[in-house]
């Protein structure tokens, strides 16, 4: 009872503080950037190791800048993600754009469905609206990872649905898309694919000069759905506006060879942070382990 009290305070006090304009959120964002880069120091040698590991060809000065737009970014994003709670429809559609939904619309419905691999880059977490550019009886489905605390878990579950959108839990991915196959729908399935993968499903390769486990999950899937898939190509134009360009990548995953459809996505993620490298999440503990630490432990 207590943590159901909780969580409904902590709501009321997000929803009524995501109300604010942006205007109001940013003047927000550059104080919470201060304190957390300047005085909680948030993360700082975890992103400096992964920037230097990642542009050895950079000098210091140069990977201080992306350092500082990144958390920047950052904070920009919290509470960007915080404002889908009161953002409208229209708002939503006005800030995030979508490009080449001709052939995105037209594969779902000659396949049933389509695979989009998203990276944790720009605004990704504002494509909760891509349901607006698909046909109202169809699903926009978003595979996520349930967080431990139930009441956390269930606000996120909130925001991701507002506009429509499906929620898939990673574990229970093949049933639910199946379970939508076998009722008729035709569906767009996102997935976040460039987080560590904690499992034994994995993909290796080299990815910004190291050698990098990537999620196969949607590759697997695919191959199984007989699904195309796209690579979600995200910009950020300005603050508080992006675009989501669908880029395929294949039509016929089954006939392509194992592994590659993730390297694939590996590679396009890799020409997106060379773009603008400040975006993407540094922060993130993302080389936990080499692959040979990794058989070394599958031995043991």
């Amino acid at each position: 009872m207590k943590s159901r009290l909780v969580y409904w305070l902590v709501y009321s006090g997000m929803w009524l503080f995501s109300a604010l304009p942006f205007s109001v959120l940013y003047l927000f964002s550059d104080f919470n950037y201060f304190w957390m880069y300047r005085v909680g120091r948030y993360r700082r040698k975890v992103v400096r190791r992964n920037l230097k590991n990642s542009f050895p060809e950079k000098s210091d000065a140069e990977r201080l800048r992306i350092e500082r737009k990144f958390f920047r970014y950052l904070s920009d994003y919290m509470l960007e993600d915080l404002k889908l709670l009161h953002m409208s429809e229209e708002d939503l559609y006005r800030r995030m754009t979508y490009k080449n939904t001709e052939q995105y619309l037209e594969l779902t419905e000659k396949y049933g469905g389509i695979i989009v691999m998203i990276p944790h880059y720009a605004n990704y977490e504002w494509l909760i609206g891509m349901g607006a550019v698909m046909k109202p009886e169809d699903v926009p489905a978003q595979v996520y990872k349930p967080l431990r605390d139930k009441y956390l878990d269930e606000l996120f579950k909130k925001i991701r649905s507002r506009f429509g959108g499906y929620n898939i839990p990673k574990h229970s991915t093949a049933r639910e898309i199946i379970k939508l196959k076998r009722a008729g729908k035709k569906m767009v399935v996102g997935l976040i694919t460039d987080q560590w993968p904690s499992g034994d499903e994995k993909h290796w390769t080299v990815f910004l000069g190291q050698e990098t486990a990537f999620l196969n999950g949607a590759e697997r899937i695919a191959k199984m759905m007989s699904f195309p898939v796209f690579y979600c190509e995200l910009t950020k134009s300005r603050r508080g506006y992006c675009e989501a360009e669908f880029k395929l990548m294949t039509e016929t995953p089954k006939e392509t060879a194992e592994g590659e459809i993730t390297e694939m996505f590996a590679n396009r993620l890799e020409q997106t942070i060379q773009r603008e490298p400040a975006y993407w999440l540094w922060s993130h503990k993302r080389w936990k382990a080499t692959r040979a630490e990794e058989e070394g432990e599958a031995k043991k």
